[in-house]
């Protein structure tokens, strides 16, 4: 369970980050964000290029790969990951279901369920508190 939880999570960051480079189009503003083009750009009022780079490489597209694949990581060496990690991913995800409801929303959810249901059954396997650390 655990593993496919950090795989979604992997998989959608990935898609959200690429998908957002290639699909969206915003890496045609990357000489934009490597000249300075966005050193004094007003959050409240976003060019093109601004917009583009929150939509691809500052959003939250890479901490999700990372997340992701820190879980995947996790997994490999028996160490059940920290509950905090998938509570946090579902307040995250409600808020993301309320505010944005045509996104990948039920995805994060499931891995979030994964995740706690993962790491209940780890506790449940080994009462001491030994969780491969």
């Amino acid at each position: 369970m655990i593993k496919w939880a950090g795989w979604i999570i992997t998989l959608c960051g990935t898609a959200h980050t690429i998908g957002a480079l290639t699909v969206q189009k915003a890496a045609r503003h990357a000489g934009a964000w490597f000249s300075g083009g966005l050193w004094d750009e007003d959050l409240a009022e976003l060019s093109p290029a601004g917009s583009a780079y929150w939509l691809s490489l500052a959003s939250f597209g890479i901490p999700l790969i990372l997340i992701g694949l820190t879980v995947l990581w996790l997994d490999r060496r028996d160490i059940t990951p920290p509950a905090f990690i998938a509570w946090t991913l579902a307040a995250w995800t409600a808020v993301d279901a309320v505010v944005l409801p045509f996104t990948p929303w039920p995805l994060f959810a499931l891995a979030c369920a994964l995740l706690l249901t993962g790491a209940h059954r780890a506790d449940r396997r080994n009462p001491a508190g030994d969780r491969g650390l």
